[in-house]
């Protein structure tokens, strides 16, 4: 399943999770926090009967406290008058620390709980002055305490304050918790429509979650059975094996191949299809070790016989597939290489004889070799001979030999020195096709600078126009590359001569393969392309030796010279127009650098 869908699915689990808690847990506050209140409400009528019964009976024991008084001063002393004062006193103080405590909510309260605490307080003093006095016989002066009680400190009036302000603050706490009922009930009758709400958008997003699933459903099972068709399509035999090796899937490629009915269901043993052809051993023990380690297995080869009576050479390859939900199962794929076998085993034959043939043409080359070293060598001593006993023949007859015989003696000197050259232009030509190469960096741009000046003691009084490119260096033998740059530069030079102004350019460029592509052109003699092939052979020439003086072997020379550093070589030209000469050689690292113009 891609990230994106996980990461979307997980969400929604957690809003359908916060939706849920919502719908249960709304419901559950709303209801504790009514009754909460209710219970609250209740609290605060019982606080405030509280309150106006302590109030109400510090008005009765004050009045009460007032009559004993009064009956005391008016009829003397009376025991049971004494004990009422006595009792009321005590429990007038009493409520009013009660009352005190029940008002601490409401500081006006307090201030008259205080107010009436004074009051009672000024009422008691007086009152007990008045019995003082009565008990001293002055009856006319305690009655005057007691009217001066009564006038001076108004119970009443702070009693009716406090009842009056407790009936206000019950009144408002009523409104109070009538508002926040009725918020609760708005609140409820809102969280009642959220829960049909999130109920009805569940139950729309399970009906959609379903759809999906059982689209998903679908299209994976057309997954399988296109996946199945594929399989079976495919022409390289596939099986698919459980556990123990037992097939739980073939193609038809596979079925053909082994002689099985690629439609029936029942598992069998890898070991037992193909009337054996899987009974392998090594083979049996790797592809359990790729199921129980979770290897791979590639490209293991094996002669089987297969259910047309055939033997074949076939490859096969083998790796587990962890099912998400099923069992690992192991998927092995057999591929027939019986003719690439025959195929190969041809080809090696074949280069088994090619190997001796090539080995026959080495032979016979290092023959060659040898003999045109050692014929070259053997020719030198009568040549030598012809030359020396020309010039003794020449000095014996002295005057007595005539203009005739002079001009043969000079033929004889003159052919001996040309074959001598000759022999000289084959040996170097052997010593190019036998000697070791010393490979290093080599600047071309200093060997064609240095060819050029060679050319210089040949070309005074010339008029040249040379223009050199900026050339690479390269990996090759400096001794033959110079060779080749001392050949083309000197065949331009040479073929140029009959030009008033000779124009001759070397460049450079790269193939597309990386190879580096070199070009000696000239406006000389040129040639005719019907006859380019016998450019590069040994001794051959396209012009005459009057014309251009030379032996035809340089061109050679440098062919096997290109040929020796992998590279090759080829010419254009046209008569009267001049001639390009090409060679390339391979790219390296080590000429991967391109000199700036010194020309």
């Amino acid at each position: 399943m891609p990230m994106r869908n996980l990461s979307f699915l997980r969400w929604r689990v957690i809003g359908l999770l916060l939706s849920v808690a919502v719908i249960v847990a709304l419901p559950y506050v709303i209801t504790r926090n009514t009754s909460t209140e209710a219970l609250r409400a209740s609290e605060w009528v019982t606080h405030s009967s509280e309150v106006k019964s302590i109030t109400y009976r510090i008005a009765f024991l004050s009045r009460d406290a007032e009559a004993a008084t009064y009956r005391i001063v008016m009829a003397g002393e009376d025991k049971d008058a004494q004990e009422r004062l006595d009792d009321a006193t005590r429990q007038i103080s009493k409520l009013i620390w009660q009352l005190r405590d029940y008002t601490r909510d409401n500081a006006d309260q307090q201030a008259l709980v205080g107010s009436l605490e004074t009051t009672v307080n000024g009422r008691a003093t007086l009152m007990w002055q008045a019995l003082w006095r009565a008990r001293h016989g002055d009856r006319e002066g305690a009655e005057k305490a007691l009217v001066d009680a009564g006038s001076l400190f108004v119970i009443g009036d702070v009693l009716d304050k406090i009842v009056s302000t407790e009936d206000q603050l019950l009144t408002a706490r009523r409104e109070a918790a009538a508002a926040q009922s009725f918020n609760y009930k708005l609140v409820l009758g809102i969280g009642a429509l959220a829960q049909v709400l999130l109920l009805g958008i569940i139950v729309v997003v399970s009906e959609r979650q379903i759809g999906q699933r059982l689209r998903a459903e679908e299209r994976e099972s057309l997954a399988v059975r296109r996946s199945r068709q594929i399989v079976q399509a495919v022409r390289e035999p596939i099986v698919l094996l459980d556990g123990r090796l037992n097939t739980l899937l073939v193609n038809t490629a596979f079925a053909e191949l082994y002689g099985l009915d690629a439609e029936e269901r029942r598992s069998l043993p890898l070991a037992e299809l193909g009337g054996g052809a899987w009974n392998d051993g090594p083979l049996l023990q790797r592809l359990s070790d790729v199921m129980s380690r979770d290897r791979e297995l590639w490209d293991y080869e094996l002669n089987q016989r297969t259910a047309d009576g055939a033997d074949r050479r076939v490859v096969i390859n083998a790796r587990r597939l962890q099912q998400e939900s099923d069992a690992p199962a192991l998927l092995m794929t057999v591929s027939d290489i019986t003719v690439r076998a025959l195929v190969e085993k041809q080809v090696k034959e074949l280069n088994r004889q090619l190997e001796g043939k090539v080995e026959q043409v080495s032979d016979v080359n290092r023959e060659l070799e040898a003999f045109s070293y050692s014929v070259s060598h053997d020719l030198r001593a009568p040549l030598r001979h012809i030359a020396g006993f020309a010039g003794k023949l020449e000095r014996h007859l002295g005057e007595r030999l005539d203009e005739k015989g002079h001009h043969y003696l000079e033929v004889i000197s003159s052919a001996a020195q040309r074959m001598a050259q000759l022999i000289d232009d084959l040996l170097v030509f052997s010593r190019l096709g036998r000697g070791a190469m010393r490979m290093q960096p080599v600047d071309m741009q200093s060997l064609v600078e240095e060819a050029r000046a060679l050319t210089e003691t040949d070309t005074a009084g010339r008029r040249i126009e040379w223009k050199i490119a900026p050339l690479p260096v390269v990996v090759g033998d400096e001794n033959m590359l110079r060779t080749v740059w001392q050949n083309l530069i000197g065949n331009a030079v040479k073929y140029t001569g009959q030009r008033e102004l000779a124009k001759i350019t070397v460049d450079t460029s790269r193939a597309p393969g990386g190879d580096y592509q070199f070009t000696v052109a000239d406006n000389g003699a040129g040639f005719d392309m019907e006859y380019a092939g016998k450019l590069f052979g040994v001794f051959q020439r396209l012009h005459r030796a009057s014309e251009f003086p030379g032996n035809g072997i340089g061109l050679a020379n440098v062919r096997r010279i290109v040929a020796r550093h992998g590279g090759r070589v080829w010419a254009e030209g046209e008569p009267g127009q001049g001639a390009r000469f090409h060679f390339s050689l391979p790219a390296s690292e080590a000429g991967d650098t391109r000199r700036q113009d010194r020309s």
